[in-house]
């Protein structure tokens, strides 16, 4: 038997060793898992995987899911695809498109056009004063007020440290920030039936994409017979993936993945 690939996909502000926990715990119950970069960042979550801004400048959310999908395909067995942010979109997207064995988004970037909030006001609007091919950088006090909102302040700069990086304009600009027409590759098939299961997992004080947000792509999906749940997390924010609190997140994730049968080693056809 082989070991079911978990691909993890990182999402916005951040880089791929923001995923080294779950990577190590879930190689700890016998998966394989991996979670590769963004094109034009490194491809390991150890050590200095922060590439400068401009590797990642021109990235927009084709590049990204053609990039993942080309991952997904490699792999000899279907793997579980687990996003956070824009990473929960491509799960989706990937999982609806036939190619991955089960998808977790958490946070997910809203797909099918339902409505981005408006940005808070602490927040420099990227689109408005980003440029195409350029990166939108967040300063640790807007870090603090939108992502790590419920952690200490302590907390929060050691997270902006170790993990945040600029994100690219243009993949800002295709997932609706601003008021900017989304990308039409923003979609997932809510309809198919023959997918593979598919969890949903929000924070409730999240204030990027908030658990209303999840919620209305959660209805999205009502009438489809494929497996859809939803998970909601109170009094966790955008960081929920990252600050001391991931652990609960991933072993929800890892109980919920063996309920609906998807095992760390996958049986061979």
């Amino acid at each position: 038997m082989k070991r079911t690939p978990v691909l993890f996909i990182h999402g916005v502000w951040l880089r791929a060793q923001s995923w080294e926990p779950w990577v190590e715990r879930f190689r700890s119950r016998g998966f394989h898992a991996v979670a590769p970069g963004w094109p034009g960042e490194a491809d390991t979550v150890r050590g200095p995987s922060a590439s400068s801004p401009d590797a990642r400048d021109g990235v927009g959310l084709d590049a990204l899911i053609d990039h993942y999908a080309g991952i997904v395909r490699s792999f000899g067995t279907a793997p579980v695809v687990v996003g956070h942010s824009v990473g929960g979109l491509i799960a989706q997207h990937l999982v609806a498109a036939g190619v991955g064995r089960a998808a977790v988004a958490i946070s997910p970037a809203p797909v099918n056009g339902v409505p981005l909030p408006a940005l808070p006001a602490r927040l420099t609007c990227p689109v408005r004063h980003g440029r195409a091919g350029r990166s939108v950088c967040l300063s640790p006090e807007e870090f603090r007020h939108v992502f790590a909102n419920t952690v200490a302040a302590e907390e929060s700069g050691r997270l902006y440290k170790r993990y945040v990086v600029p994100a690219p304009a243009r993949l800002l600009t295709d997932l609706g920030y601003g008021g900017a027409v989304r990308s039409p590759r923003a979609v997932a098939d809510v309809g198919n039936a023959g997918r593979g299961p598919l969890l949903l997992v929000s924070g409730q004080e999240d204030r990027l994409v908030p658990d209303a947000a999840t919620r209305a792509v959660y209805k999205q999906y009502g009438d489809t017979t494929a497996v859809t749940d939803l998970k909601q997390f109170a009094d966790r924010a955008h960081s929920l993936v990252i600050d001391g609190g991931w652990r609960s997140v991933a072993d929800h994730v890892l109980v919920w993945l063996s309920e609906r049968g998807v095992r760390a080693r996958a049986v061979e056809r």
